[in-house]
């Protein structure tokens, strides 16, 4: 039976070092190398083979480049060792979402959702701090960024403070750059193929935005900026004498060759009146766009067959030739004036048409700061979110870019108004889009005048001081509303809570002035406090499924036994497992197994420390893979 450790691959999120390693040598075998730490990559062979064997580093060329580019990075190619620890209590319909609402750190978070996530999300919009001086900006700690996340939030003390990242800072634009590259990066390898992200931004970064993305997502999939109408007011208080009532949505999409849905072309005209047996249909122009010098072909006399009536020529022409023109007279498809009057028209079919959408126009007027605010002071009251983003702006980008059952990313979740929006367009279109937001639990100050209302707002409710409390009670007041104004819509509102925790695996961490207790302390290798659901959710990320993949419980020789995914991991993590319960336990597992059938190999956990002697686990080990169970782990 192996054993499942802190430094255990299973036991980590995606190393995406070795993934990206895993690459280049499938495309490219002569570019590995055997390194002192193990594979690495031969920059010059890779030189060569791009057909350029003289550049070095230090050469100057084209892209975004600063102070701390290459450390960010790397922190994105760091595996955390963080778990997300499921809270039902403070989640809505718990048994049955498959909706996510996690607390955390979103660096932190994205990482550990590579492995369960990793190209199933279909879009991602963001609304991060536009960097205007007075936005919360926190240095990400490059050795423990659990810790870093864990003193920020006041859950443990320690030196990190919050702050803001002031014009005077002689790092104004590198601390935004540092804080967004590596979670953009990240984001990234959880796009689907054809997925898109949209990023809101100001002016103030949305230059350095564009080459940040640019670098990320590769500058032939850059799909839009849109420019956003954000406010209708004209009072006009810049120093310059400009009202700026504009922001930007910036639009890029995973791979080539996709495009956005589009409006619906008036769908709403196609009627059938005459009961044609060809579907639905409306009158349609039926002059050309040519002039007779250049289509002469489409320059005739045009006659109504059953009247005898002339209606001439059009100045450009007809749209079909005077043969084509017959065949549709004779096939009932032209519209003749009733009483000669006007001009004849065609029968444009809602089955032929090609396409049943136009172009998004990349100016978006419809909705302002104004309607946000709107939205969230009639769900938590005035005051108490400062300038959301309109859930109809960001409805209007999920009906763009996602359909049924598509998963839809937020990572600055803010007041949680992309989950709003996921909820508003499930109900227009009777869709299941399914949505995961992640929010730091950042504290409110009572003493800070623009944070007062939320502070007294949470301190009403009984909840923490953060700004992810807004969140989920937002979340559960529009879940309410929209199944209030939606009477027959039965879809997906509620929304399961996790948060970020280290892991429940313990590290090995010795302490020289008394290795006898720290022994002693590490017989379990299990985090003293963690419940059974917390070790078994980090089994589901670190083995890759969904967070909201089905789960079963039965109790087998006094003990519970979960089934994941029908089968595909069972797990037993009851404390004590005695050499007598070892036959009894494996073949009741074996026997669920067999009425489970997974379709793929089943991996089977335990808790090391149950078993009461090496015998008890050996034997339960072999009972488990006579049957077929290879995969037997302990933690």
């Amino acid at each position: 039976m192996q054993k499942l450790e802190a430094t255990s691959p299973e036991a980590q999120s995606a190393d995406l070092v070795a993934g990206n390693i895993a690459q280049l040598k499938a495309l490219f075998p002569e570019l590995i190398s055997e390194g002192p730490n193990g594979a690495a990559v031969n920059v010059e062979v890779l030189k060569a083979l791009v057909g350029d064997a003289t550049v070095t580093d230090a050469d100057e060329k084209y892209g975004l480049n600063w102070h701390g580019k290459r450390r960010a990075r790397q922190l994105a190619l760091t595996p955390s060792n963080g778990t997300l620890r499921p809270c039902p209590d403070e989640s809505l319909d718990w048994d049955s979402t498959q909706n996510l609402m996690i607390e955390g750190d979103n660096l932190e978070v994205l990482k550990l959702l590579q492995k369960s996530y990793a190209g199933k999300v279909k879009l991602i919009y963001i609304d991060p701090p536009y960097n205007t001086g007075k936005d919360f900006v926190y240095p990400d700690n490059f050795q423990d960024n659990i810790k870093n996340y864990l003193e920020l939030t006041g859950q443990v003390e320690g030196g990190q403070k919050i702050s803001s990242n002031t014009e005077a800072s002689g790092r104004f634009h590198t601390d935004w750059l540092n804080m967004m590259y590596p979670r953009l990066k990240l984001a990234r390898n959880l796009l689907k193929d054809n997925g898109f992200i949209f990023v809101s931004i100001d002016d103030g970064e949305a230059e350095n935005l564009r080459r940040l993305c640019d670098d990320v997502f590769g500058e032939e999939n850059f799909v839009a900026q849109l420019v956003w109408k954000s406010r209708v007011s004209e009072d006009t208080r810049a120093k310059t004498g400009v009202s700026t009532d504009h922001e930007y949505v910036v639009c890029y999409s995973r791979g080539d060759q996709v495009a956005l849905r589009g409006s619906e072309k008036d769908v709403e005209k196609f009627s059938n009146p005459d009961d044609d047996p060809r579907g639905p249909w409306r009158s349609a122009d039926l002059t050309g766009l040519a002039t007779k010098e250049s289509r002469p072909n489409l320059h005739y006399d045009l006659i109504d067959p059953k009247t005898g009536i002339n209606y001439g020529c059009p100045p450009k022409g007809w749209r079909y030739e005077k043969s084509t023109m017959s065949q549709k007279i004779t096939e009932g498809r032209i519209l003749f004036p009733s009483n000669g009057d006007g001009r004849p028209r065609h029968k444009l079919f809602l089955n032929e048409m090609r396409s049943l959408y136009k172009n998004m126009s990349s100016v978006i007027t419809e909705f302002s700061t104004a309607d946000g605010t709107r939205d969230v002071n009639s769900l938590l009251g005035p005051g108490v979110f400062s300038f959301p983003k309109p859930t109809g702006l960001v409805a209007s980008l999920i009906e763009q870019a996602a359909e049924a059952e598509d998963i839809v990313l937020d990572f600055f979740a803010g007041s949680g108004t992309t989950g709003h929006a996921t909820f508003l367009r499930n109900a227009a279109d009777s869709s299941s889009r399914r949505f995961v937001l992640v929010q730091l639990p950042e504290p409110l100050d009572p003493a800070t005048a623009d944070q007062k209302v939320a502070a007294d707002f949470c301190d009403k409710l009984g909840k923490p001081r953060t700004i992810a409390e807004l969140t989920k009670e937002r979340l559960r007041r529009a879940a309410a509303k929209i199944k209030a104004d939606n009477p027959m819509f039965t879809g997906d509102t509620g929304f399961r809570v996790f948060k970020l925790d280290t892991s429940n695996i313990r590290a090995w961490s010795p302490n020289p002035a008394d290795l006898e207790h720290t022994l002693f302390a590490h017989q379990d290798h299990l985090v003293d406090g963690r419940t059974e659901s917390d070790i078994l959710y980090e089994l589901l990320l670190k083995l890759g499924l969904d967070l909201c993949v089905p789960i079963e419980k039965r109790s087998i020789a006094g003990r519970y036994v979960y089934s994941v995914g029908s089968g595909v991991l069972m797990a037993c993590l009851a404390e004590s497992i005695s050499l007598d319960d070892v036959e009894l336990l494996a073949q009741g597992i074996v026997a669920w197994h067999e009425e489970l059938a997974p379709a793929g190999d089943t991996t089977c956990v335990f808790r090391d420390s149950a078993f009461a002697d090496d015998v008890a686990k050996t034997n339960l080990a072999a009972i488990l893979e006579q049957h077929g169970i290879q995969n037997v782990r302990s933690l």
